[in-house]
């Protein structure tokens, strides 16, 4: 197949007319399927099903002797912390266990320092401009929350390596307002990529021109696997505090997409600074987390090897999904010119990239024939992707012969989508 920039004007009106036809089969079908949000299926949490059996026996005590049903225990169980430590390679010292969302406990965490300022700094942060780096294409969440504040958003360009050096280190050193950076460092959301060694280390080491700048390091899929080998990912904190910057980094993790999506264990690990400085915070806001489910993962999943072996189970749920979306977008799109996409080893998304100027109407089309696609500039802050080209497939949820049907309908919409922009 010659790219689509190639064709001459007779072949790509032939090509138009044959994918319009198969553009109103789809239509005709009545097709209803959401590839909105990275969401587990239903078999996936069935995994985790006889947690909902626990603690058991009427007995709700903990390792220490907690009685996990009263108040009290701000930073989670002693038991619990471990865990945590285990699957983020730091002390359990240095852990705090919150409640279900690793979300509100990154957001909580912006509040404070909005408010309360953070170790190393001069006092609140709202009391002048507060700036966050982007790398995008990112995770729309944590856009929404700096646009709720009016943090403004620098957008960082992203590479096969992570977010590119170049443009984080110039931006830092000489701007004293940028005071965080967010980052999926690991199967990045929602490109895949995990972070090379040099990335981490500068990120950790580099110079920055606000002393409490923060690293927002959403390690939410620090687990997921799709194969039996893992991408590497250098310890952020360990390099941090090696490079005199230990409070730089704020760790963030959550079990919602290793147990139950709507009642996991989010986390947080930090300096011991940090650490001391939230549960100040924490224990006004709240006299103790959720503990009695602390106790269910306890023991359900018993340590880190627990989990590992859980994941295995979730990859092999995962893994037939993700290649579907390889395999359809390879027959549909491979060597015509006219898009990319990302193979990840893990996490929950692929990212494509079609022409410059395609992604609105790949939505807008897909849309019309029963493909719901997260919005087209979703993955750049305030909704805008100058290129208008990213779209984010989310495969975990539906089976896998209508993840293959869903992004066959993608495909033939990107089709159209280039044709049209080629030939205007």
């Amino acid at each position: 197949m010659s790219t689509f920039q190639s064709l001459s004007a007779a072949d790509a009106a032939s090509l138009s007319q044959q994918l319009q036809a198969r553009y109103d089969a789809f239509k005709a079908r009545g097709l209803k399927l959401d590839m909105t949000r990275g969401k587990p299926s239903s078999a996936q949490l069935d995994l985790a099903s006889a947690m909902l059996d626990l603690p058991g026996a009427g007995d709700f005590t903990a390792a220490d002797g907690t009685d996990t049903r009263n108040y009290g225990g701000v930073d989670g169980l002693p038991e619990m912390k471990a865990i945590v430590a285990a699957l983020l390679e730091t002390d359990p010292a240095n852990v705090i266990v919150g409640g279900n969302s690793s979300l509100q406990m990154m957001h909580d965490t912006i509040v404070r320092a909005l408010l309360h300022g953070v170790p190393d700094g001069a006092g609140p942060w709202s009391r002048g401009a507060v700036k966050f780096l982007c790398p995008s294409p990112g995770y729309d969440r944590h856009f929404a929350i700096c646009e709720h504040f009016g943090i403004e958003m620098i957008v960082v360009d992203m590479d096969d390596n992570g977010p590119d050096l170049a443009q984080v280190q110039k931006l830092v050193a000489a701007d004293a307002a940028i005071k965080g950076m967010w980052c999926v460092p690991k199967y990045s959301n929602p490109t895949g990529i995990t972070y090379s060694d040099e990335v981490v280390r500068a990120l950790a080491s580099m110079k920055t021109a606000a002393p409490d700048f923060r690293i927002f390091w959403d390690n939410a899929y620090v687990v997921h696997d799709l194969f039996d080998t893992t991408d590497p990912l250098l310890n952020i904190l360990r390099v941090a505090a090696e490079a005199g910057h230990p409070n730089r980094p704020l760790v963030f993790a959550s079990t919602s997409k290793i147990s139950l999506a709507g009642a996991g264990i989010a986390a947080m690990a930090a300096s011991s600074a940090n650490v001391a400085d939230a549960r100040r915070h924490i224990g006004i806001q709240t006299i103790g987390p959720d503990k009695v489910n602390q106790l269910r993962h306890i023991r359900f999943f018993k340590d880190l090897a627990g989990i590992r072996a859980h994941m295995a189970r979730h990859a092999a749920l995962l893994r037939p999904k993700f290649e579907a979306v390889d395999r359809v977008f390879t027959q549909e799109l491979g060597g015509k010119g006219i898009a990319t996409w990302t193979k990840p080893r893990g996490g929950y998304f692929v990212s494509l990239d079609t022409l410059d100027g395609c992604a609105a109407d790949v939505v807008r089309l897909a849309d019309a024939a029963g493909v719901k696609l997260t919005g087209a500039g979703a993955t750049y802050p305030r909704q805008k992707d100058p290129r208008d080209r990213n779209l984010r497939m989310a495969p975990s949820l539906p089976p896998a012969d209508q993840v293959a049907l869903a992004m066959e309908v993608v495909a033939v919409c990107v089709q159209l989508a280039s044709l049209r922009a080629l030939t205007k």
